[in-house]
């Protein structure tokens, strides 16, 4: 089997208002993707998400559609698809960086071995290691009363675990967590995510005061790019510290691991530039006594079934003690898949069907695609 070409096709959707995301970097309103389309001589075509959000990745849809046309394609056009490593070293020797556009590549090849062995994905890993993935909502950083609103949606959905968006005002922030402590009661999974708003000192301090609220850990108190700044977080809290925007690679993750910066890593699969390097982070943390969640950007539905694959078939990713953020399609007015993914009451399930398990409903895919 060969690859033939490689297809890709830019869409955006909309929040839904009520559940729209702010964080230290500002409001999310809506979402731009490429869905990536590989097409082989022997008809089977793999489906694949890039995540373009340049003001988290760098990366938006005009440029994964360039790379993808002038560099992907043409290294990639006439290999074995199912030749998943050589494809991405590929790949690497043609771009550096981007890892959201390789991914969504590279998801799109496994979703062809698993078509082509007639297997799920998650058995191309060695089978599932659990039957589905603890998952937690994220509680939007809005005024107290409103974040409450959400957690009480939230709780009605079915969720038992929840974090919330912290780093964007201290005293607000506070009262935020408080109100949302509120809502789910005591002994609910509750953790507070900064994204990198905190210097060192303010964080300790930051984290040290929302312990009141017993969080369950602080996820990315201080910016990426130095290790030693999360490592004095950690060593100056009680709670678990997770990493986040300061892990993307495997050597990310050993340094994190080096410094004792972290009780956990948050792995994506856009953010390591695919499924493999997302599972090989987790298995790095697994070696050296560490646990992975899987994070979110709000995915659509492709890239969500390839984040259900990697939590069920991972052992490092540890959802039943730091449920995973599988849950971006809950935020979306509309989706783009003919069946939509089993998420319902906090946890996910990857179809049970060859490859990733989903298919476009093609019709959704042209009223939403960004001409």
């Amino acid at each position: 089997m060969k690859i033939r070409a490689i297809e890709t096709i830019p869409v955006r959707l909309a929040i839904n208002p009520m559940l729209a995301i702010r964080a230290r970097a500002g409001l999310h309103f809506d979402s731009t993707f490429v869905l990536v389309k590989v097409h082989t001589d022997e008809g089977i075509t793999g489906l694949g998400e890039v995540s373009a959000t340049p003001r988290w990745s760098g990366e938006d849809h005009a440029t994964a559609v360039r790379l993808i046309s002038e560099y992907f394609a043409p290294a990639l056009t006439g290999e074995d698809p199912t030749s998943i490593d050589r494809a991405v070293a590929r790949m690497h020797a043609v771009a550096v960086g981007n890892p959201f556009t390789k991914a969504g590549i590279e998801m799109a090849l496994w979703d062809i071995a698993g078509k082509a062995a007639g297997v799920p994905v998650y058995k191309l890993f060695g089978g599932p290691v659990r039957d589905s993935v603890t998952t937690k909502w994220s509680v939007s950083g809005l005024a107290p009363d409103r974040a409450a609103s959400i957690a009480e949606w939230a709780l009605g959905r079915g969720f038992r675990a929840m974090k919330v968006k912290v780093g964007i005002d201290r005293a607000e922030d506070i009262e935020r967590v408080r109100a949302v402590r509120g809502v789910v009661g005591a002994g609910f999974k509750l953790g507070a995510d900064a994204n990198g708003a905190w210097r060192p000192a303010v964080a300790i301090d930051m984290v040290r005061r929302l312990t009141a609220f017993d969080i369950a850990f602080a996820e990315q108190p201080v910016p990426p790019g130095d290790v030693n700044w999360l490592a004095d977080v950690r060593r100056n809290v009680t709670v678990p510290v997770m990493a986040d925007e300061s892990v993307f690679s495997p050597q990310e993750a050993i340094s994190i691991i080096r410094a004792s910066a972290a009780d956990v890593l948050s792995v994506y699969v856009g953010k390591a530039g695919g499924i493999a390097a997302a599972r090989q982070i987790a298995l790095i943390a697994e070696a050296a006594g560490l646990t992975c969640t899987i994070g979110s950007n709000l995915e659509m539905g492709i890239a969500t079934a390839a984040m259900i694959h990697l939590g069920m078939s991972t052992t490092g990713i540890g959802a039943e003690e730091f449920p995973c953020d599988i849950i971006g399609p809950l935020y979306y007015e509309d989706g783009i898949l003919a069946e939509p993914l089993d998420l319902a009451d906090g946890r996910a399930v990857a179809p049970a069907r060859p490859g990733l398990g989903v298919d476009l409903d093609e019709a959704r895919v042209a009223r939403y695609r960004v001409q």
